[in-house]
């Protein structure tokens, strides 16, 4: 069995096992070992084994069976001791319950023992303290004050505490039996309420903040308590406002005495809005009187600065001021110490607002003027005006009104009159009361638009269409690219402003659509007197083309007497007007921006082509004359690329195509009009152009086009 014990070995495995059993078996072996393997020994020993096998099973089957009866006999025991100890615990917790009770008794009559003799001694008190009060009124009545209470001046508080009671007391009684005493017990009171004053003084002089809190507990029954809180925020502005901002003052001030006054009075927040409420109502007041009053009437500039500057400051402090404990509502509290100081001044804010901007911005169009040597004139508008201006135009008189080629636009003059506007807004949006400032901000736009969109930019679009020469003029000064060039500019400024600084303050208002609508009439009615302008001027271009095509170009440049000594290049007329084209070209491009660029030169473009086109209809072309009409023409092309519009490059090659008509072949020319560029075209227009040539007439070419 020890053998067989030792076969068992943690970890157990069958195989293992087995494999040990056979080896430790004499003739078990492999038959290759020393041993020979004996099969029948093998199972002798096998069948040994499991009979030890089952006796160790029984035995170990004997001895838990015991285990387990012992284990069971156990549990009975352990179940037997919990239950005696449930029972025992069950009587410790009725003993506790019982101990409980009787204590809450117990307690019960203490209290009430307690309650009776409260009961008990409360009125003995009373009536001790009514036998003291009544020992010190019957000093009064003899007229000396013999208590040491009275006489000791280091017993200022119980003093103070019994005078206080009697004086309430002698409130009480009649008049014509106790006046004396009355008047005794007030003059008392008075003394002594002026003594604690003045210990209350002294005390602050010193910066003895718990003498300062117990005089101020003892004063808070008294009368005088709301005079002890004067002296207090009279003293604790002495040499406050050294520096010279008084606001910085103030608020520093502010930040001191609300670290001290929790040490000192019981209702520290009261304290210090009174203070507060002094400082606005006396420092502030007077300093902004001071400020305000001496340029009120005498300089509008001065007092609305002083005045936005003042109110600015001013609410900044009592931002500051929000972070203390004022009370509940604060913000009304602080919002009425504000209006209290400035009422008088922003009642008729506006007005002064509005009257100084007028009168300023008049007087900056008017130095302007004036530095011009111009002395500005009415000009008409309307049907009898307009009559007035096309019978001009036909019948080529000079411009109506010689400008010199002055805008009388101003840049500088526009940014100051906008600088004076957005200044005037930013006091309005400050100074304004919220129900009134779209209103205001309404004026102040409407003002602007007076003065910068009619007075000054409106008047130069007037002045420089007046400005404007006949199409015929000769040599004409054409400025209105730099009144358009100019306006855009200003315009842009303008409607800057108008996001920047009105729209914040109307944007939510119905003065909104009053002031876009205000805005797009102004654009509009702008936009009208630049097109007018424009269209103008490109008339007066196209005239000063005609006059130079006039006179430069000679019928001889198409038909040369001697065709043989002509050199294939462009005539002088084209020389002259592609410069002046070219020139044009670069004014249009500085003096307009963004789509407008495109859309004037697409004009410019096409009058440009219409001219050129009813220039070539006028000359007879020999061979060699075609030739240089087609050299013209392709320099003319060349000048319409620095357009960049496609449609008017097209029209030049279209040109090109058809003066290609000139010089061909007349075997050629049905396949020419049939070309691509050509094929499209009217059969009259291929017709007129092949008419300008000069052997037209002969029968060959005439039977060859037909």
């Amino acid at each position: 069995m020890a053998t067989t014990a030792e076969l068992f070995e943690e970890p157990f495995v069958a195989d293992e096992y087995i494999e040990r059993l056979v080896w430790r078996t004499p003739g078990g072996g492999s038959r290759g070992g020393s041993e020979s393997f004996d099969p029948k020994r093998l199972l002798e020993e096998f069948v040994n084994h499991i009979q030890e096998l089952q006796i160790m099973d029984e035995r170990i089957q004997r001895k838990v069976e015991k285990l387990e009866q012992q284990c069971q006999k156990e549990a009975k025991e352990f179940a037997k001791k919990v239950q005696e100890l449930q029972k025992s615990n069950q009587v410790a917790f009725q003993h506790f319950q019982e101990l409980d009770e009787h204590i809450s008794y117990v307690a019960t009559k203490v209290c009430h023992l307690g309650d009776q003799l409260e009961g008990v001694n409360t009125p003995r008190q009373r009536a001790v303290e009514a036998q003291k009060l009544m020992k010190y009124f019957n000093e009064f009545l003899d007229g000396e004050l013999k208590s040491d209470v009275f006489t000791n001046s280091e017993k200022i508080k119980e003093a103070a505490d019994i005078i206080q009671k009697l004086h309430l007391i002698a409130q009480e009684l009649p008049f014509d039996r106790f006046s004396d005493v009355k008047s005794k017990i007030a003059s008392k009171y008075h003394d002594l309420e002026c003594q604690l004053i003045q210990e209350f003084t002294s005390a602050q002089r010193k910066g003895e903040i718990s003498r300062m809190r117990e005089v101020a507990a003892v004063l808070l029954h008294f009368k005088g308590y709301s005079h002890c809180v004067d002296v207090y925020i009279k003293q604790c502005q002495e040499g406050a406002y050294m520096r010279n901002d008084i606001f910085e003052d103030a608020a520093i001030l502010c930040q001191r005495v609300n670290k001290q006054v929790g040490d000192i009075f019981s209702n520290p927040e009261t304290v210090l809005a009174k203070l507060i409420q002094n400082i606005f109502e006396i420092k502030l007041q007077s300093f902004v009187k001071d400020q305000l009053e001496e340029c009120r009437k005498s300089d509008a500039e001065q007092y609305l600065k002083n005045l936005y500057d003042l109110y600015t400051r001013t609410t900044n402090l009592s931002s500051k001021l929000m972070e203390f404990n004022l009370g509940t509502d604060k913000q009304t509290f602080l919002s009425k110490l504000i209006k209290s100081i400035f009422i008088s001044y922003l009642e008729n804010y506006i007005e002064v607002e509005t009257g100084y901007l007028k009168s300023r911005s008049a007087m900056i169009l008017q130095r302007y003027y004036d530095s011009k040597n111009h002395q500005k004139r009415s000009i008409a508008t309307g049907g009898i005006q307009d009559l007035k201006e096309r019978i001009r135009q036909r019948t080529n008189l000079g411009p109506s009104i010689d400008t010199h080629g002055e805008t009388f636009l101003s840049q500088e003059v526009v940014v100051n009159l906008l600088q004076e506007t957005k200044q005037a807004f930013e006091r309005c949006h400050r100074l304004s009361d919220p129900s009134d400032l779209p209103r205001n901000a309404f004026r102040i736009f409407t003002i602007l638009v007076e003065f910068l969109c009619i007075e000054h930019i409106d008047y130069a679009l007037d002045t420089g269409l007046a400005g404007i020469p006949s199409s015929d003029s000769r040599n004409a000064n054409l400025y209105f690219l730099d009144v358009v060039h100019q306006a855009n500019t200003i315009f842009h400024l303008f409607d800057k402003l108008f996001n920047d600084h009105l729209m914040p303050l109307i944007s939510s208002s119905p003065k909104l659509s009053e002031c876009l609508q205000k805005k797009k009439e102004i654009i509009e009615q702008m936009e009208m007197k630049l097109d007018t302008g424009i269209d103008r001027t490109l008339n007066c271009m196209i005239g000063q083309m005609k006059h130079i095509l006039a006179a430069e170009q000679k019928k001889t440049d198409f038909k040369p007497e001697d065709e043989n000594n002509v050199l294939i290049q462009y005539t002088n007329a084209c020389v002259k007007v592609c410069a002046y084209v070219r020139k044009q070209v670069e004014k249009i491009k500085n003096s307009m921006d963004g789509k407008n660029v495109d859309t004037v030169l697409m004009e410019f473009g096409v009058r440009f082509h219409r001219l050129i086109y009813e220039h070539l209809q006028q000359y007879s072309y020999s061979c060699m004359g075609g030739m240089l009409a087609i050299c013209d023409v392709a320099e003319y092309r060349k000048c319409a690329k620095d357009f960049k519009i496609p449609l008017v490059l097209q029209l030049f090659d279209t040109l090109h195509a058809l003066c290609n008509l000139l010089v061909v072949a007349p075997d050629n020319l049905k396949q020419v009009c049939s070309g691509e560029q050509l094929a499209n075209l009217d059969k009259n227009i291929l017709h007129s152009f092949v008419q300008l040539r000069a052997d037209y007439r002969s029968a060959r070419l005439a039977r060859h086009f037909s």
